[in-house]
């Protein structure tokens, strides 16, 4: 009897805890279950949707996030720069290239959470397609990182991880199904702080 018992428990306690972690972990990786991947960027189109699949609906709701729909805007996220290293706050990083065609975009620097990270004074490391310096063939370069450089700079200081997140409102690129095929900037590291 205490055998029967002992081992519906421990059949229980892996079924429950198997499941919970391998949605935790569905949940937290930055690919995965209606995820498009663009290079090192990564964006979930469907989120939003009414039709969303029931893990968008979930990351969505575990991290707080105002999803848009289809027809107001995608959001991109970013862990990696492109030689495939996690970002961190103690290095640099410049965001270079140019973007798909939007009425506006933002750009920041993010924790995990995705919240916008505090930046040093009253510096924020956001930046819009409004303000932006840019080439003359239209494409820019921002660069991220805890020392100050000409031109676009956001000011990230600190330690620990960094995430990237590009969003495009009222854009032709969320309501088509070529996402995978469009062009975003690059994010190449420069440097790091020891």
């Amino acid at each position: 009897m205490f055998r029967t018992v002992f081992l519906t428990l421990v059949t229980l306690a892996i079924a429950i805890g198997g499941g919970a972690a391998s949605v935790w972990y569905t949940l937290r990786a930055q690919e995965g279950i209606g995820a498009v991947t663009v290079g090192n960027w990564t964006a979930y189109p469907s989120m939003g949707a009414l039709d969303a699949d029931p893990y968008s609906k979930a990351r969505a709701a575990r991290e707080g996030i105002l999803a848009l729909g289809r027809a107001e805007g995608l959001a991109f996220f970013s862990n990696r720069d492109s030689s495939g290293n996690t970002l961190s706050r103690k290095c640099s990083y410049v965001i270079e290239g140019a973007t798909p065609p939007a009425r506006f975009w933002t750009f920041y620097a993010a924790d995990r959470s995705l919240a916008m990270l505090a930046g040093v004074g009253r510096r924020r490391p956001a930046a819009n397609s409004v303000g932006l310096l840019r080439n003359p063939d239209n494409s820019f370069a921002i660069t991220v990182g805890p020392s100050a450089t000409p031109g676009n700079w956001l000011s990230v200081a600190g330690d620990g991880p960094l995430v990237f997140v590009l969003t495009f409102y009222d854009t032709p690129v969320s309501s088509s199904a070529g996402i995978a095929e469009i062009d975003l900037p690059q994010v190449l590291r420069t440097g790091c702080n020891a």
